[in-house]
């Protein structure tokens, strides 16, 4: 038997129309599962559902546009993914927004509050939202991405750093609270990854150069990379992997 086989599975993938989501949400269809598109542009969702679609075959994929800020709009992509699959078996929360770089000092109280309630309370939402259906059929993964940003102290990125710590925690306490019920709720942690959300990173030849020499493996890391682990957690090879952090940076924090 595979253990990787996501055969029968459906999963929600939030901010997947590029980067991290999109590498996961396309694994994971070659997984077997079937995927629900989700960012804030339907245009850009329904591109990245048909691509899915032409490779694995019509129905693969749908596209749901909502916005990880609205409560609303995250329960309506709940509904339209059950109308259309059934049931959620994976939740993948990767949706995230950081409006602010900067020391501590100088961060409003709206930018504050924007990364913690899209970083944080929106996964919160939309775990509770996706719950009682896997609890009911004592079968559910869920993969909240987060990011070394929570592991070290940042004079640029504090705010988001913290937000990405909480959700650290917040798997943590779901483990706790929906382990009983055969629900497992892990956290990964990508390092630098050549995504468009970390641009300023790696653009810059210079840059990059000092970025993979100061990393183990000599390089940043691919959405490949990422997506590879979410296929594993989500799956019967990670079927008793529980609450955990996984790092996802060639080793840059080691």
């Amino acid at each position: 038997m595979d253990l990787f086989d996501l055969e029968g599975k459906v999963a929600i993938v939030t901010g997947s129309t590029r980067g991290i989501g999109r590498a996961i949400a396309e694994a994971l269809a070659e997984a077997g599962a079937r995927v629900v598109i989700s960012s804030r542009r339907q245009d850009a969702c329904d591109d990245v559902a048909g691509a899915i679609n032409a490779r694995h075959g019509e129905g693969r994929a749908v596209a749901v546009a909502a916005s990880i800020s609205s409560k609303d709009a995250l329960r309506s992509l709940v509904g339209q993914a059950v109308a259309a699959f059934g049931q959620i078996d994976i939740l993948v929360c990767n949706a995230a927004s950081n409006p602010y770089y900067g020391p501590m000092a100088g961060i409003s109280d709206q930018q504050f509050r924007k990364i913690l309630d899209n970083n944080v309370l929106s996964n919160h939402w939309l775990i509770g939202m996706v719950a009682p259906g896997m609890i009911a059929r004592r079968d559910g993964a869920i993969i909240v991405i987060s990011s070394i940003a929570g592991l070290t102290g940042s004079a640029s990125i504090g705010a988001y750093g913290i937000s990405k710590a909480a959700d650290f925690q917040l798997v943590r306490n779901l483990c706790v609270e929906y382990g009983q019920h055969n629900l497992r709720i892990n956290a990964v942690a990508p390092g630098v990854i050549r995504t468009d959300f970390a641009r300023a990173l790696w653009e810059d030849p210079v840059a990059e150069a000092a970025l993979n020499r100061a990393n183990p493996m000599r390089r940043i890391g691919e959405p490949d990379d990422v997506a590879g682990v979410a296929v594993f957690l989500a799956s019967r090879a990670g079927a008793y992997v529980n609450g955990q952090v996984i790092v996802v940076d060639g080793g840059g924090t080691i």
